[in-house]
């Protein structure tokens, strides 16, 4: 419940719509709470003695009561409606903002499966818990507690014999609901696995029939579904048992007033209006407690939802801005210093991917960063635009220590492309001004032909009007790394990074692309992460991470002369070293 509370603030911005809307659904209740009493006086007073004058009267005020009483259900209705659907916009996008803020470290651990289930189905649920809320979920106790009330206003010897019972009836109610929560959290996080399954097979379907995978991922999914399905079956099974556990209460609680009441009709201490107005209360009343199995349900995963939606909208940053942080001075030639950099996942020692990493990047150098997979050379970049943090040392920029500087002042000189291409949905022209929105078509242009793009995008039949489809998937792997590179130089960063971005590109297209990034980045700072050796010979500097440490450091001759490392890597790939000596 305590999660709940915490959303509150969400419907807080729609307080006068709320109030209005139960003052209404008040309205509401009052008048259907009217109906036995109007009943009892037809038969009491009108059918009784034979007064069809107060038959009459009293058919035509029931009429105008039920005819009000519809034109406020329906304002209810459409107030309740409003509400719910503002709250669940507010809160998708807040959601959508949080998650925005997250660090890569946030995301290692919030799933992308599980970050759409919270910005989906619970989000649903949430706006469902809202509405209802604002309608049958408030309606119901109303209607119930009125009804007690007047039940004991009718006859208060037969209100005192049903007691026990409603009192029973509404302890059956408060032990499901409190069963109920836990098994909803457990199926939000089977739907969390299923969903994640599902996203991975959509996302690399074409690794998945490349390999002819689609059996076992096809296992992989009925595996989750099926654990879905049967924690679903179970929670139904269980919640299946209260409807008829409140079934007995109720006819049994109608048996003991026919019973009881017909008793004290025959020796007149009841009429006979009462005992019906009587037994339309009783029912009023525990209809709602029938009425509140199937809301016990929706609040309990409402309850659920709340608590995993406040796990994203509680989670911190790891990467943050310091108090008082500054703007980092804009610069065209900045210096970039690591000092004894570590790096650790999660925080954790067990998982050390850089140690010791101590590094001048002199203004305008370009330094190249080779070394095998999984040495450290992405993370290391990656510390640069404070993707992550580093967990020993610091990294200055023109003397300034990064983590004391605002991020967006920081990210706003850094160009990257990085290792795995994202292309969005629009235009070509869009995807290349991404980081720039108000750059002109002639500036467009030239990022595009740096990049060696130019030509490519002028065959398509559209231009740079061409309609880029969800993910790139209507481009070469080697067209969207060039449209990468070309979003990134349209920046116009003072440090450009660039994540192995020529792995999709030949030889020749690389060498063009090399030769237009050596003219354009002229007096800018520029770390490369390469594969190619051939990429990397023109280096200012290059350095060979080897488990998480620099294991060499110079420029290719020196190299060459020095690094046995280097000098095996040289050879597999271009020769015996003799001839680039």
């Amino acid at each position: 419940m305590k999660q709940v509370f915490k959303l509150l603030r969400f419907v807080k911005p729609y307080w006068k719509k709320s109030l209005l809307s139960l003052a209404l659904l008040v309205v509401v209740v009052l008048m259907d709470l009217a109906i036995p009493r109007l009943v009892q006086r037809i038969i009491d007073q009108g059918i009784t003695p034979q007064d069809m004058k107060v038959v009459t009267s009293t058919f035509l005020l029931m009429l105008g009561i039920s005819i009000l009483d519809t034109l406020f259900a329906i304002g209810n209705n459409n107030y309740s409606v409003q509400v719910g659907e503002s709250v669940a916009r507010d809160l998708r996008e807040a959601l959508f903002l949080k998650i925005q803020s997250f660090s890569f470290g946030n995301l290692d651990r919030l799933k992308t499966g599980q970050l759409m289930v919270r910005l989906s189905s619970d989000s649903s649920v949430i706006q469902r818990v809202v509405q209802i809320s604002l309608r049958i979920g408030t309606r119901a106790p109303l209607i119930m507690i009125g009804s007690i009330i007047l039940m004991f206003n009718t006859d208060q010897h037969l209100a005192l014999t049903m007691l026990p019972l409603l009192l029973v009836t509404s302890a059956i109610i408060v032990f499901f609901a409190v069963k109920m929560g836990p098994f909803f959290l457990t199926i939000q996080q089977k739907l969390d696995r299923l969903n994640t399954v599902l996203q991975e097979n959509i996302a690399g379907v074409r690794v998945v029939k490349a390999f002819v995978r689609a059996h076992h991922e096809a296992g992989r999914f009925e595996a989750a579904n099926e654990d879905f399905t049967d924690r679903n079956i179970k929670v139904m099974q269980f919640m299946s048992t209260m409807g008829p556990a409140l079934s007995v209460c109720v006819n049994i609680g109608i048996v003991i007033v026919l019973w009881a009441g017909g008793l004290q009709s025959i020796h007149g201490n009841v009429t006979t209006g009462q005992l019906v107005a009587f037994i339309n209360y009783l029912q009023t009343a525990l209809g709602p407690l029938m009425i509140m199995v199937n809301l016990a349900n929706v609040w309990a995963a409402g309850m659920a939802s709340a608590e995993r939606v406040n796990e994203v909208l509680e989670e911190v940053p790891e990467v943050q801005d310091a108090p008082g942080a500054s703007t980092l001075p804009a610069s065209t030639r900045p210096r970039v210093v690591f000092e004894n950099v570590g790096f650790h996942y999660n925080g954790s020692t067990d998982t050390t991917v850089l140690e010791g990493i101590n590094l001048t990047v002199e203004p305008g150098q370009t330094v190249a960063i080779l070394g095998a997979t999984g040495a450290g050379k992405s993370t290391l970049i990656n510390l640069i635009p404070r993707f992550y943090d580093a967990s020993e040392g610091r990294i200055l920029i023109d003397g300034v220590d990064i983590r004391q500087v605002r991020q967006d002042s920081l990210l706003a000189q850094v160009g990257i492309v990085p290792q795995e291409t994202v292309l969005f949905s629009g235009t070509v022209r869009d995807n290349i001004r991404y980081g720039r929105p108000e750059a002109s078509d002639e500036e467009v242009v030239a990022a595009a032909k740096a990049a060696q793009a130019h030509e490519f995008i002028l065959d398509m039949e559209a231009g740079y009007d061409t309609h880029v489809e969800e993910r790139g998937v209507n481009l070469s792997g080697g067209q969207k790394q060039r449209i990468a590179i070309a979003r990134a130089l349209l920046t116009r960063p003072s440090i450009l990074i660039l994540d192995d971005s020529t792995s999709s590109v030949d030889v020749e297209t690389e060498t063009k692309i090399q030769a237009a990034l050596d003219e354009l980045m002229q007096g800018r700072t520029c770390f490369v992460v390469a594969q190619r050796i051939s990429t990397v010979l023109k280096a200012d500097k290059i350095i060979v991470i080897e488990k998480g440490r620099i294991a060499a450091e110079g420029t290719h001759r020196q190299l060459l002369k020095s690094s046995p490392i280097y000098q095996e890597i040289y050879a597999s790939q271009l020769g015996n070293g003799v001839n680039g000596a």
